[in-house]
């Protein structure tokens, strides 16, 4: 069974950072692709970004040069480090798995099989 756990969310104001996490298990395959969906009320999961198994990442124009996706192979986590954060960041965050990277490192909810509970980032002005 496929589990994915995130953490690290929390309140803070504008121009801070935060980091979360995200331990995945379950999973044998060696070539899936991780990414970081945002959902904010009454809206529907937006890729933020995403990572592959040889580390090429994908960011939405929103959060470039601001977020930084990597991952920990060896401990099985992933981390998304959010620096200069804006009010518009803020909602629940997730942490999704295309087990067998079909969709390449498309932000499309679609390709994602697996999903975490979320983590909940609130950022105020």
């Amino acid at each position: 069974q496929v589990d994915l756990t995130e953490s690290g969310g929390g309140s803070l104001q504008a121009g801070g950072s935060l980091r979360l996490s995200c331990v995945f298990s379950g999973s044998p395959s060696k070539i899936r692709v991780m990414a970081g969906f945002l959902q904010v009320p009454g809206k529907g999961r937006e890729g933020v970004s995403s990572i592959d198994s040889d580390g090429r990442t994908t960011y939405a124009n929103v959060v470039k040069g601001r977020f930084t996706i990597s991952k920990d192979n060896a401990r099985n986590n992933l981390f998304l480090q959010m620096n200069t954060l804006k009010t518009k960041d803020k909602g629940m965050y997730y942490c999704a798995e295309d087990q067998f990277g079909h969709g390449g490192r498309r932000l499309n909810m679609e390709w994602y099989n697996y999903w975490g509970q979320g983590t909940q980032v609130t950022v105020s002005s």
